[in-house]
């Protein structure tokens, strides 16, 4: 199994960390969060349920941004073989 060697950048590292404190933060918002924000290192990547919910993200209207911005870097650190 091949290994990405991709990471989170800090701008969205940065993103990350608020939306984990941030109160109004969607559930989704925050898992996805909360995994780009464990790829900062190099060490881990994407698994294949957060893989699936980021996918689902991209193509759906009803979020924002941010949220968007954490599945494509979510997305980008996924398995490659998968």
């Amino acid at each position: 199994m091949s290994k990405n060697t991709k990471a989170t950048s800090k701008k969205v590292a940065s993103k990350a960390a608020k939306t984990l404190t941030n109160t109004n933060s969607s559930q989704t918002a925050k898992k996805l969060a909360a995994s780009a924000l464990s790829q900062k290192s190099r060490s881990k990547q994407t698994g294949a349920e957060l893989e699936d919910l980021a996918s689902k993200v991209l193509k759906s209207t009803k979020y924002n941004s941010d949220t968007k911005e954490f599945a494509a870097s979510v997305l980008s650190q996924s398995n490659k073989e998968r």
